[in-house]
């Protein structure tokens, strides 16, 4: 018997992950993370003391049986890590690289109380990336059945979604606004941090599911929520179409030339290819002197991103200091590191323009924290007599998004106060038979949340589709008979949809 891991007898440094030199990274779209190789893999996995309490599994959104593929590396068995990963995790490659496992399964993992945490997320990468390169794939026998399931969007959300109903046996089709499968995957994160050839592998095992994508369908204006379960015969629907409207602060000079929302921004150079231009037609014409407001995730890869496309400066303005920026920690680091200049504790008061009409330069003001507000950070308060001007010729909004308001607008769909789709318990909608998870129920929130999102609607459509589901335990014992119909338990019964003349 193996003897029992201690936190004095596991490696005591976190093992480093290998990283393209700043100075080189900034004139190309590689990845900056190089991911671990073999010998650094298992060096980490040492470090994992195999908790009985397991609360890494806790903290992952989706219930990834973290120690066991930790022990699965430990042991060189990677093909049994990847089998245990992609029980709950279809995207391993991908969480492993975007995920905030700091605030997740790393945040609570007992190592992390007195050393570094296990890195998690490096190890799932790791994985998933060997995976890609020996080509596997967890392809389920699948028995058909009747049922024809429709998923809004192929994000996160709508693919964990549409991989569990596909599994369970329903025909999925998947339809996508713009003209390539992902989602935010896509169009939201730059290469240097998720490439987009490692999403078009996870996109490609969902299409050996059997699973259908359709591309440039705009659901909403080419037909709507009701119609797909009527006349296009679908039954059941899973809405999961991100929250990608801009938000914008309201200060003058929004509408000037050189003013854009991050999502454009990136959407521009990530999905249409801008950053290869002029191999593909999309004109990005980036702004000398670039200023990003925000300090996000996005607001980094916008910032990051006008690097590599020719900004000779580029320039963060957030109201808070770096203590309460909601981006990772990583993130804002790796773009100190490429020459980004930060001013904290900043808030943008109106926009200037030149006799062109285009944007020249930013008055600010300087900020102060205060007592917490309701997100639990300080409130920034203005500094009384600190205005200042900083030059620019292209500003990004990265402030946050909205729930586009499309599908409200033509459906039936009860929405909340914020303009989201309201939903139970279960993800059920106000029309029956329609489900919805990930932003565009919660707002803005992680891969991997938006992913269980998914995967809890397509447990709710399995049961409104009467449906067994074999990751959920059954009755076993005795049941009265008087509680059975036709020799079936009442509480597995089947659904039927009424159609009234």
């Amino acid at each position: 018997m193996a003897k029992k891991k201690t936190i004095r007898t596991i490696p005591q440094a976190r093992t480093a992950m290998p990283e393209q030199p700043p100075e080189v990274r900034v004139k190309n779209f590689d990845e900056v993370a190089c991911g671990y190789r073999l010998e650094d893999a298992l060096v980490e996995a040492e470090r994992c003391l195999d908790c009985a309490d397991q609360p890494c599994v806790r903290g992952c959104p989706v219930g990834i049986d973290i120690p066991g593929f930790i022990l699965k590396i430990a042991g060189k068995n990677f093909h049994g890590a990847y089998d245990v990963i992609t029980d709950t995790n279809l995207l391993p490659s991908v969480c492993g690289r975007v995920c905030p496992q700091e605030n997740q399964c790393e945040g609570v993992c007992t190592v992390g109380e007195s050393l570094e945490p296990v890195a998690i997320g490096r190890l799932e990468r790791f994985v998933g990336d060997m995976a890609i390169a020996e080509g596997w794939a967890n392809v389920p026998y699948i028995e058909r059945n009747k049922f024809r399931v429709g998923i809004v969007g192929s994000g996160p959300a709508g693919m964990a979604c549409a991989a569990d109903m596909a599994k369970a046996g329903c025909e999925v089709v998947v339809y996508e606004a713009f003209h390539e499968p992902g989602g935010v995957l896509k169009y939201g994160i730059p290469d240097f941090r998720l490439p987009n050839s490692v999403v078009d592998v996870e996109i490609e095992k969902l299409e050996r599911l059997g699973i259908r994508f359709e591309c440039n369908t705009l659901v909403g204006r080419l037909f709507t929520l009701e119609q797909m379960l009527t006349d296009m015969g679908f039954d059941a629907v899973f809405v999961g179409t991100g929250a990608g409207y801009p938000s914008f602060m309201g200060i003058p000079g929004e509408s000037l030339g050189g003013v854009l929302s991050a999502n454009e921004w990136l959407t521009r150079c990530n999905l249409m290819r801008g950053r290869d231009f002029p191999n593909f037609d999309t004109p990005l014409q980036p702004g000398r002197r670039v200023t990003v407001i925000g300090a996000g995730n996005t607001a980094m890869d916008a910032m990051r991103v006008s690097l590599r496309v020719g900004a000779e400066q580029v320039s963060c303005v957030y109201r808070r200091s770096a203590a309460e920026a909601p981006a990772r920690a990583e993130e804002i680091h790796h773009a100190q590191q490429e020459g980004i200049a930060f001013e904290w504790l900043t808030s943008p008061l109106a926009l200037l323009g030149d006799e062109q009409n285009r944007v020249r330069a930013m008055r600010c003001e300087r900020m102060a924290l205060g007592e917490p507000d309701a997100s639990g950070r300080r409130r920034p308060v203005p500094v009384p007599g600190s205005e200042f001007e900083i030059e620019t010729d292209m500003v990004v909004f990265a402030i946050g998004t909205n729930a586009n308001p499309i599908l409200g607008q033509t459906s039936g769909l009860k929405l909340d106060a914020r303009g989201y789709i309201a939903t139970d318990e279960h993800l059920a909608t106000s029309i029956a038979g329609v489900y919805a998870g990930g932003d565009i129920v919660t707002g803005a929130a992680t891969v991997i949340q938006a992913m269980g999102a998914g995967r809890k609607a397509a447990r709710a459509m399995k049961a409104y589709l009467g449906l067994r589901d074999t990751a959920v335990v059954y009755e076993s014992g005795p049941v009265d008979p008087a509680q059975r119909l036709f020799g079936i338990a009442r509480s597995e019964r089947n659904f039927a949809r009424v159609h009234l003349a």
